[in-house]
Order: C-alpha cells, then sequence, then structure tokens
C-alpha cells in the first residue's frame, strides 16, 4: 500500500523557516519532520511513498537525493569524484517525488497524484503533523467500514492554559488539557480510489468540497485518535516539538 503526503503548500505561518525550505522539511531533531512522519509508516511496514511538491519542491527532491549517500561514512576518491559509502543502515524505501504545481490547491495536489497511487487504497496525510496513531488499527477500521475514507480524528492540546473560575476566583489551572470543544481533522486518511471523484481540478479544497461531499454521502468514517498527534504550523508549536524531541523520549517516535 503506498502511503501519499502533502508537501507543496507556502507555509506562511512559519515564515521563520520557511523562507529558505518547504515546512516539510523544516527540521526536529536534525531530521526534517517528513523524515519523522516517514519514519513513523516505516515502523508499521510502508516503505511505498509518493510525496506531492509545490512551494520549494526542489529542496525536497535534493534531501530525498542526497539521504542514502550523506549517512553514514564516506570515502571520496578525488581524482574519479567516486563516492563509496560505509556504515548505512538506511531504510528501504521507494519515493516518488511529484511535482504538482506551486499554486495547486490541497485537493488538485491529491487528484495528481492518481497516476501515481493507482486503483488501490492508499494512505495520505500532511507533510507538517507527527503523531503516535496505530497505523494497523487505523487500517482494520478502515477495512471494517467498507466506505470511501477514514479521517483520523483528534482532540489536540488547547493552545494557552484552561481556566475555571468561580465568580472572579480561579479555582483551577491547566497548562494543556485537552480541548472540550470536539474532534478535529488530523489527517492520517485511508482512502480508496473512488475519492478521486470527488475533486473537480487543481483549484479544490480537500478540506472543503471534497470531504464535505463525502461526509453528506455517508462515504467519510472518523477514526478517533486520543493520544498523541501535534502539527507544526507555527514558531512556537515548532519549538515544542524541538523540545520534546531533546527531552529524549517524543510521543511519536514509535521506531528505535
Amino acid at each position: 500500500m503506498k502511503v501519499a503526503f502533502l508537501a507543496g503548500g507556502y507555509g506562511t505561518r512559519l515564515a521563520e523557516e520557511t523562507e529558505v525550505r518547504p515546512k516539510p522539511m523544516v527540521e526536529i531533531g536534525g531530521h526534517p519532520i517528513l523524515w519523522h512522519i516517514m519514519m513513523h509508516y516505516h515502523r508499521y511496514g510502508y516503505n511505498e511513498f509518493v510525496v506531492a511538491l509545490g512551494y520549494k519542491g526542489d529542496y525536497i527532491k535534493r534531501w530525498m537525493k542526497d539521504f542514502a549517500s550523506l549517512n553514514g561514512h564516506l570515502t571520496v576518491k578525488t581524482a574519479t569524484g567516486k563516492v563509496t559509502s560505509h556504515g548505512v543502515n538506511n531504510p528501504d524505501w521507494n519515493v516518488d517525488l511529484v511535482d504538482t504545481g506551486l499554486t495547486t490547491l490541497t485537493g488538485g495536489r491529491i487528484k495528481r497524484l492518481q497516476p501515481w497511487v493507482g486503483e488501490e487504497t492508499f494512505m495520505l496525510t500532511w507533510g507538517d503533523g507527527v503523531s503516535d496513531v496505530d497505523l494497523d488499527k487505523l487500517l482494520a477500521f478502515h477495512k471494517s467500514h467498507g466506505k470511501l475514507a477514514t479521517m483520523t480524528a483528534v482532540r489536540p492540546p488547547a493552545r494557552y492554559g484552561h481556566l475555571e473560575f468561580d465568580g472572579d476566583k480561579i479555582m483551577s489551572f491547566t497548562e494543556k488539557p485537552q480541548t472540550s470543544e470536539g474532534w478535529i481533522n488530523g489527517a492520517f486518511f485511508v482512502l480508496e480510489p473512488g475519492i478521486f471523484d470527488y475533486i473537480a481540478g487543481d483549484q479544490i479544497m480537500w478540506e472543503e468540497a471534497p470531504l464535505e461531499k463525502l461526509a453528506a454521502d455517508g462515504q467519510l468514517m472518523a477514526y478517533r485518535h486520543d493520544s498523541f498527534w501535534q502539527c507544526m504550523d507555527t514558531l512556537r508549536e515548532k519549538h515544542l516539538l524541538e523540545r520534546l524531541w531533546q527531552e529524549g523520549s517524543p510521543p511519536w517516535k514509535t521506531w528505535e
């Protein structure tokens, strides 16, 4: 089964980082966040990846191309340019890097991946969010209901401390509780090829008409994930993920 990643957006809310590189290449613990997400899928046996490129897609191409040769030790023969790698223990991935247009919206990017994912069930997620979602259970849930689409629903931490009052007196303060407002779209989709019929073209947002129509048709199901999930939309969230990584046991690190 192939796993697709949307990695073509401008990342304007993280402009401090994305002026020079696309958001999926912003590093956490010395590795692009896209690598972290791919490692999570790899942990569950997924090794066939398709990446939808757009803004600064050449950066991702170069990183993927250099990934194998820049890990481990190198011997360089300067007279011939021959490079020999030693001690490399890279995962065995096949990665399709697909140019999907600079201004194409999320639905259009997914539509452009249709020839690459084929006529089989595939997974899809954003290139800027990490989670410890159990992909085996997610896939089993998807197969159990027989619908076209499964979305992982999450309840992320609140952005600010939560206060409870008795009149004007603060009775409790909780720094980052789970939000009580409800569930949101956490990506980590499982999809059937029939979803492509819901996307009209490049200027369609996946999060709007396609998902709305799938829901109206009874073809969109939610897999509720109540453990760790975190996107990286802002510098604050980037720093949060970096701190969790440096503390030594980041909750999304499911691999050894």
